[in-house]
């Protein structure tokens, strides 16, 4: 079983992106062997209020809910998210909320950050945050939208010991309080592996050793990146069949509500 647990639908504002429609998404991932996918709007990165983009996403996949399972996106700075949330979770069977600060005008250090965090936890839904949704190279002169840094995260993170978060996108955790202080820290936390390195610095295999292979989740950030190379990590980690197993898709498994 592979879970996908970072993956895209729709339109993004600042560039094209192919397989973004549920029919090319889901043959993209029958080539490459992937059996499921966490999905959200790409679209709602951009746009202040999200939910017309939830709506167009569980629109989107209604139709394929074996396989594709829809994320929400939500800006806690925006009116209303409140009932957006509930919404996503409660009507729309949503089974997290993904949250892209520096794209929507907030810092995880906001009380508009721990209120969505302490909502999601309620609804019993996991909060995902992306590093960053692309690369800052590939963005265009009207924007110019830094990475999350790792050590806010891991403030958030600390000061939520009741919710569950997945950290998407990343790269860089070994130096950063997610690893270096993990003894002090809720074991709350999962990291995705799309941008880890299994050779030059060998950051994957360090977490696995850090962290256990429970905390790891398969993700490639499709279609805003290929597929291969986290298929091709995976193949070549010098890791217990067991071990990929849990990164590949038990662990977000355990994570998604209705799946533990």
């Amino acid at each position: 079983m592979i879970l996908d647990i970072n993956a895209y639908l729709g339109e993004f504002a600042l560039r094209d992106l192919p397989h973004n429609t549920p029919i090319d998404l889901l043959r993209l991932m029958d080539g490459k062997g992937i059996d499921a996918a966490l999905v959200s709007s790409a679209a709602a990165i951009t746009w202040k209020d999200c939910q017309a983009a939830n709506k167009r996403l569980h629109r989107d996949v209604c139709e394929h809910a074996d396989r594709l399972v829809p994320c929400a996106v939500l800006n806690p700075a925006y009116a209303g998210w409140e009932h957006d949330l509930h919404t996503c979770v409660d009507e729309l069977g949503m089974k997290g909320v993904k949250l892209y600060p520096h794209w929507h005008g907030y810092s995880l250090s906001d009380l508009c950050a721990d209120a969505i965090v302490d909502a999601a936890a309620d609804c019993g839904v996991p909060v995902l945050i992306p590093i960053r949704a692309v690369d800052r190279r590939q963005l265009g002169w009207l924007s110019d939208v830094p990475d999350v840094p790792l050590d806010d995260i891991a403030t958030l993170i600390e000061g939520h010991p009741n919710a569950r978060f997945a950290v998407l996108n990343g790269v860089g955790f070994t130096g950063s309080r997610l690893v270096t202080a993990r003894d002090s820290l809720p074991d709350n936390y999962w990291i995705e592996i799309s941008r880890l390195s299994v050779f030059i610095g060998r950051e994957l295999p360090h977490l696995i050793d850090a962290l256990g292979p429970e905390r790891l989740l398969f993700g490639t950030g499709m279609p805003f990146k290929y597929v291969d190379p986290v298929l091709l990590k995976m193949d070549k980690l010098g890791a217990p069949d067991s071990a990929k197993a849990l990164i590949y898709g038990r662990n977000a498994e355990g994570l998604l509500p209705g799946n533990g």
